[in-house]
């Protein structure tokens, strides 16, 4: 399951909608690990002037790695996370996260990082079996 939902929160979303800060809150809690790389990278492209920040330390674990596949192949868990952090979220091998700048997403080095080309020149022997 990707998701601990708290019964108060599945009973409203089966009366009608959630909004975005519930969502979150429920993702952070329920995604730990990923709450944290995906705020650390945030942070780092908030302190910083270059167009992305990223996340290229493997986790620890495969439950870690789990993780970050549940919050970024999921469009609900990506997209409320970008809403919420006001940036776009890259990804590649299933542990490198990227925050980008919105302005950003036009970009030449979005459209790197975003392309075939970009996917395998990040790819290693340690890497494959992920």
């Amino acid at each position: 399951m990707s998701l601990n939902v708290p019964t108060e929160l599945l009973d409203r979303a089966e009366r009608g909608e959630v909004d975005d800060a519930e969502f979150v809150a429920c993702v952070r809690d329920s995604l730990p690990y990923a709450w944290q790389v995906i705020t650390g990278v945030v942070a780092d492209l908030e302190t910083g002037k270059e167009p992305f920040a990223d996340n290229t330390t493997p986790p620890p674990s495969e439950a870690e790695r789990g993780q970050l596949l549940r919050a970024l192949a999921s469009d609900a868990i990506r997209g409320g996370l970008e809403r919420h952090f006001g940036v776009k979220l890259a990804f590649q091998n299933c542990h490198r996260v990227a925050a980008f700048r919105t302005a950003a997403v036009d970009s030449d080095e979005y459209r790197d990082f975003i392309s075939v080309r970009g996917q395998l020149l990040n790819q290693s022997p340690e890497l494959r079996d992920c």
